[in-house]
Formats: C-alpha cells, sequence, structure tokens
C-alpha cells in the first residue's frame, strides 16, 4: 500500500484497481508526435502523387509544395523517438543488428529507402530549375546549386522529356512506401495484444486514412498562409478539388474510426466493460466531446457544405484554413487517444489512470511544440532554396540568357527571343 501511495504521487492519479507497474505512462508525447509527423509526410505525398501518377491537372499547385513539405517533415520524423529514448545512439543499432521479425528494425530500411526516394523526385523535379540558378548566380551560391544539380546540366529538350519520364515512376513507387510507412505504425499498435484498445486488425489502415487526412489537411493550412504572406492569387479551382479529397477521405476515416469502436461493442469480450469504462471515463472530453463531436462532426459538415454546394470564393477561403486546422488536431487527438488512452486501462479490468502531461519535462508540450517548429523552419530553408511553384522560375536551353524578356502571361514568363521551356511541374 505505501509502495502504491509513492507511485502515485510521482506519477499519474488512478481510480479502482490498478497494478503498481501501471501507474507510470512509459509511451508519452514524444511516441504520439512520432505517428503524427509521419502520416504528414505521408499525406503530403500523397497529394503530390495525385498530380504526377493519377494526373489531376488542378493539383498542379499543390505538387511541388507538397514534396518540399513531406521532406521537411521527413527529416524530422525520427527526433521524437531518440527524445523518447534515454540513449538515441542505441538506434543505430536498428541497422547493424536487424532482425527480420522486428517491425522497428523494418521501419529503419524503410524510413531510409523512402527518404532516398524522396530527394530523387525532388532532384528530377527541380533539376532545370537548379541548373538555370546555377547560370544566374555567381559565387558561392554558382557552385552551391552546381552542387544540388549533381553536375548535370543538360537541359535539352531531350533530357528534359526524360526527367518528366522518371518523376512519375518514382511517385508511383514512392504511393505504396507512403502507405507502409505510416501502416506499418498502426500494425506495431495493433499487433500488441496485451492492451485491447490496440488490438485490431483496423489499426493499420485507421492510422493510414488518418495519415492521408492530416497530411492534406497541412498541406491546404500551409498554402492559405503562403498565399498570404506572398500576397498571391489563390487557385480556388486547385483548392475546391483538394477539399473535395479531404472530405471525402476524412469521412471515410471517420467511419472507420467508428466501425472500430463499435466491432468492439459488437463482439463483446472480456476487455469490453473495461474498454467502456475507459472511453466513458478518462477519455470522455477527449474522445466524445473533442474528437468526435467538435473536431469530427463541424469539419464534415464545413467541407459537404463547400464540396455539395456553390460556395462561394470569400466563404471557401474562410472555411477551408478552419475546417483543415481543425482536422490537424483532430489526427492529433486520435493518436493522444489511441496511444496515450491504451494505456491507461489497467490489466485487472477494474482500474484507469489519469494521466497529467507536464509542461517543462523531457516529454513535455514545450518540447512537442519545439519539435513541431523544427520541420517549419526546414520548409521555410528548402523554400529559400527551391520555388513552392512552377511558375516562378524558367528554365532557358540555350546557353545565353535572352536580351529581351516579355510580360508575364497567365503565370508564366514569356520571352521573344529564346526557346524558354517551363520547369516540370
Amino acid at each position: 500500500m505505501e509502495l502504491l501511495q509513492v507511485l502515485a504521487s510521482t506519477a499519474t492519479t488512478a481510480e479502482g484497481y490498478v497494478f503498481p507497474n501501471e501507474l507510470h505512462v512509459y509511451w508519452g508525447l514524444m511516441v504520439v508526435l512520432y505517428p503524427y509527423i509521419t502520416g504528414l509526410v505521408a499525406g503530403a505525398f500523397i497529394v503530390s502523387s495525385m498530380h504526377h501518377v493519377f494526373h489531376v491537372s488542378s493539383l498542379q499547385p499543390l505538387a511541388r509544395l507538397s514534396l518540399l513539405f513531406a521532406l521537411a517533415f521527413l527529416s524530422c520524423a525520427a527526433l521524437p523517438l531518440l527524445i523518447h529514448l534515454e540513449h538515441p545512439e542505441r538506434a543505430f543499432n536498428i541497422f547493424l543488428t536487424p532482425s527480420p521479425t522486428s517491425a522497428m528494425a523494418g521501419f529503419g530500411y524503410l524510413y531510409a529507402g523512402y527518404g532516398l526516394l524522396l530527394i530523387l523526385e525532388i532532384f528530377f523535379l527541380y533539376r532545370p530549375t537548379l541548373v538555370q540558378r546555377a547560370r544566374d548566380s555567381t559565387g558561392i551560391r554558382r557552385w552551391f546549386y552546381h552542387l544540388l544539380s549533381m553536375g548535370s546540366d543538360n537541359v535539352s529538350e531531350e533530357a528534359l522529356r526524360l526527367d518528366r519520364k522518371i518523376v512519375p515512376i518514382l511517385a508511383g513507387l514512392g504511393i505504396p512506401m507512403a502507405c507502409l510507412l505510416h501502416g506499418y505504425v498502426g500494425f506495431i499498435f495493433g499487433g500488441v495484444k496485451a492492451v485491447p484498445l490496440w488490438a485490431t486488425p483496423l489499426m493499420p489502415v485507421i492510422f493510414l486514412l488518418s495519415a492521408i487526412v492530416s497530411g492534406m489537411a497541412a498541406i491546404i493550412l500551409t498554402y492559405f498562409f503562403l498565399m498570404k504572406v506572398a500576397g498571391r492569387a489563390i487557385d480556388f479551382v486547385c483548392m475546391r478539388t483538394a477539399l473535395r479529397f479531404l472530405w471525402a477521405f476524412f469521412a471515410i476515416d471517420v467511419t472507420f474510426e467508428f466501425l472500430e469502436i463499435f466491432s468492439h461493442s459488437y463482439m463483446a469480450t472480456g476487455h469490453w466493460d473495461a474498454l467502456r469504462g475507459l472511453l466513458w471515463g478518462p477519455l470522455y472530453n477527449s474522445y466524445w466531446v473533442w474528437q468526435v463531436m467538435i473536431l469530427s462532426a463541424i469539419p464534415l459538415g464545413l467541407l459537404g457544405y463547400v464540396v455539395l454546394t456553390r460556395a462561394g470564393d470569400r466563404l471557401v477561403k474562410v472555411l477551408a484554413p478552419v475546417s483543415a486546422a481543425m482536422i490537424l488536431v483532430q489526427v492529433l487527438l486520435m493518436r493522444w487517444n489511441v496511444i496515450i488512452g491504451g494505456q491507461l486501462m489497467s490489466k485487472s479490468g477494474r482500474g484507469t489512470v489519469y494521466y497529467n502531461v507536464e509542461w517543462l519535462e523531457r516529454e513535455g508540450i514545450l518540447t512537442s511544440i519545439a519539435i513541431m517548429l523544427i520541420p517549419i523552419g526546414v520548409l521555410y530553408f528548402l523554400g529559400k532554396i527551391l520555388p513552392f511553384w512552377p511558375d516562378d522560375h524558367a528554365v532557358v536551353t540555350r546557353e545565353s540568357r535572352p536580351r529581351e524578356t516579355g510580360k508575364y502571361v497567365g503565370g508564366e514568363q514569356r520571352d521573344r527571343d529564346a526557346d524558354v521551356t517551363p520547369v516540370i511541374s
């Protein structure tokens, strides 16, 4: 009894009969952020692939932004896990001593392979731009862009045609890799049979759908922010198409989330009474009030109104970023309710734990905010090197630069004295 009192005073509060080793939540906020960031990567890549693979031409303004967004967040995807480990240098053991039966070991190689594929796709997509900027620059900047272009300065029509063929192939290969990158996270949790809330074959599907939804919402929100900052006109045709995809995937995602709870309730296994106490106890506000009633029902209604009616551009300009922001919070809360919530139920089936996250601890709120700001900074840095939009630069196929430049027509620079080929979009 004294041991229980000491543990409860130093960890979390408990209710009912809870075993002593269950008073501490071992997978905290860092483990919540890890699948959240990887989900943003997978969803952003899917948005880009819709244009490059499935030829959804109206999504062209988001194709480049999505790739750079995915690269920025992929570069920081493993950071929450490294902070979660007390000895992050041990993470290299995944590569040094691989195990064919370890899902985390498989993630190490999948993460590295997907990162390489993403870099290659960005390279072939931006190679003409890198060549042109190397020609237009001087000094260190010239050498920097020459290094990024890997010394390849061939921008002939044949070379550009080859680049245009390679990009869709890499994007097509990246779709299953992006799905595996995040679907395996749901597989890890779904394979933990000791936690009833996780042990369901629907978990990989739910994680994957929520990843696509969060990535799309993040791209839409980022697009509106960048357009506002740059003072550029919003492409509402592109936004309406993106919102239709977002609404469809979000409706499917919410359906599967309810289907998971319904399957637990219908099967009524021996753990259902404990799960019901968990959902209507510690998780009542975070799940039923916020995730379901506020952050799921409201965005579905707003997006449905935009998609199913002829809403004006002014209304879309307001409802789109609001709905996207709410969906981003909904997916983060879903990660919280699954990962943290699954650890709040005692193995006794007669008790629950109440988890109180701190602000200044290693896995606290301030640390989480800092981790989410790092990839945003990386995205800002990438935007300074490479353009977000396909009409920000044109490739001059002649060795000499044009003597006279025409006006901007439809966002693309037209030249009267030189053969100008737009960058691959």
